[in-house]
């Protein structure tokens, strides 16, 4: 396996997610590593009511912005291997020894068709090869309700996800703390919504992480744009 690794590595070097630059293993550059919008503090957490928290390694900008577009809607699906070791990284700092099962929020299927893979899923099986587990299917997505990102205000972003999640039947929540996975968090409307439905079927407790989230004052500035 070591040797066909080394081949592939040869024919399919690794890439720096963020500025592409081959690399000698995978992950991120050193010049990303120090020139990246790391959140740090209360700053890299999105409260909310209820007690709803997200943590996020990055902020969604510049060369974070890039790779996530290109890993949802680019068919960059290997992006997910590096990003989801920020994510285990990140969830392993914030919530520690704060859930015991892992999840993501799930596409809905014409997007799954049209993409080929979910992205949030891939993010949350990357962060899980860090501790040796699989994340388990625990929300399903009933339609396809329009893009959230074409949704400026906060209202109407809750109002669009609003019922577009189910547990499957097969699933279990019942006194289990879960850790919820997906790619960016501006919002927070879509994983409200998500934490509610799981804490509806029984979950004891749902901490969120994502890739990357808004800068509170950038979603702000957003929304006063769009208004004049």
């Amino acid at each position: 396996m070591k040797a066909l690794d080394t081949i592939l590595d040869l024919l399919f070097p690794p890439k720096c997610p963020f500025c592409r630059r081959v690399v000698d293993h995978t992950g991120i550059c050193g010049a990303c590593e120090k020139a990246l919008p790391w959140t740090e503090g209360e700053a890299g957490l999105h409260k909310g009511a209820g007690g709803f928290i997200c943590a996020a390694p990055l902020f969604y900008e510049g060369t974070v912005r890039e790779a996530l577009l290109r890993l949802k809607f680019h068919g960059e699906s290997h992006l997910a291997g590096p990003l989801g070791m920020l994510v285990a990284r990140c969830a392993a700092e914030q919530f520690s020894g704060n859930f015991d099962v892992v999840t993501w929020v799930p596409v809905g299927p014409k997007r799954l068709r049209e993409r080929g893979y979910d992205q949030a899923r891939l993010l949350a099986e990357a962060a899980c090869q860090a501790w040796e587990i699989r994340p388990e299917r625990l929300l399903e997505k009933m339609g396809d309700n329009p893009a959230q990102s074409g949704l400026g205000d906060s209202d109407a972003r809750r109002a669009n996800v609003l019922g577009m999640y189910t547990v499957p039947s097969a699933a279990r929540t019942e006194g289990r703390r879960i850790l919820l996975v997906d790619d960016i968090c501006t919002t927070g409307a879509t994983l409200t919504e998500c934490v509610r439905t799981l804490k509806d079927d029984g979950a004891t407790s749902v901490v969120c992480v994502a890739a990357a989230l808004t800068q509170p004052q950038k979603e702000a500035a957003k929304k006063q744009a769009k208004k004049c």
